[in-house]
């Protein structure tokens, strides 16, 4: 497997762990073709939208993106273009996932007490954001405050399921 390949695994590795603990279903799809890697879904729930769903972009680097205000994340236009759109039956966020350069710190562990995921997620909803004409990349930030956890899954799917967006 190539480091993209081990970035784009460890980055679903970790968005099931999160969803696990947040006490919802992860799904996959089989073709990447509108800038949705993974899906993620509550059964029943108590919002005004029963059985809610997520859509996610995940992103994974070891690029030092991480300053005051948050990410700086560099996405393709495609991407950008695909998460920013608002008329969207289920909505969509990115999360981008930031790991340490050397491979064998991403995953640590003391034996027989814990395994450890070495760094950490941001997310952010683009929909709506603007069309940013004649930028080939957009830099996009993920807020700081805005960290991928089962706390912040939770609100999220809580926002979905009373019929908003995140």
């Amino acid at each position: 497997m190539d480091i993209n390949q081990q970035k784009a695994q460890f980055s679903l590795a970790y968005a099931h762990a999160i969803a696990t603990v947040a006490g919802f279903k992860l799904y996959s799809y089989t073709v990447d073709d509108e800038s949705v890697d993974v899906g993620l879904a509550q059964t029943g729930g108590n919002g005004t939208v029963r059985s809610p769903r997520l859509e996610v972009q995940l992103k994974c680097t070891e690029q030092e993106l991480l300053k005051q205000d948050g990410v700086h994340f560099p996405l393709k236009r495609k991407n950008y273009d695909d998460l920013r759109d608002t008329n969207l039956m289920v909505p969509k966020i990115l999360v981008v996932m930031l790991v340490p350069q050397d491979l064998s710190q991403w995953l640590t562990e003391v034996p027989e007490r814990q395994v450890c995921l070495h760094r950490h997620a941001w997310w952010m909803s683009l929909r709506g954001a603007d069309e940013r004409v004649g930028v080939e990349t957009p830099t996009v930030v993920l807020p700081r405050a805005q960290t991928f956890n089962p706390e912040a899954l939770k609100a999220i799917m809580q926002q979905v399921a009373t019929g908003g967006n995140p």
